[in-house]
């Protein structure tokens, strides 16, 4: 990708062969990297916690959270959202902290997509 913005000959119609306007490319912008937020099984975090979580944080409904939850449950692991890196670790530790103060082992972590 170039450093300087390359500039563009432009016809403008109906001023004649001679007449053109000078435009500036558009530089390309990367996208921001993505984080996946993914909730960790455990034997001692109620079910209905984890969904409660879900739906608190995630905003998802009852019928979207309660199918995560058993991913979460059968495969020790779910996917629950891909964030921008400060969403995700905003979320990861809102997930973490309502944890806690609830007395519940789960675990919320996030990872380069």
């Amino acid at each position: 990708m170039p450093l300087h913005p390359v500039m563009m000959s432009e016809q403008v119609p109906g001023n004649g062969p001679e007449t053109s306007i000078m435009t500036k490319a558009k530089p390309r912008t990367q996208r921001p990297p993505l984080y996946k937020v993914l909730l960790l099984n455990d034997d001692y975090t109620p079910m209905e916690f984890v969904v409660h979580i879900l739906e608190r944080f995630f905003g998802l409904n009852h019928a979207q959270a309660f199918e995560i939850m058993l991913t979460v449950h059968k495969k020790g692991l779910a996917v629950v959202g891909v964030f921008s890196f400060e969403v995700a670790e905003t979320k990861v530790a809102q997930v973490m902290d309502f944890a806690r103060r609830h007395q519940h082992p789960l675990q919320c972590t996030m990872e380069k997509e």
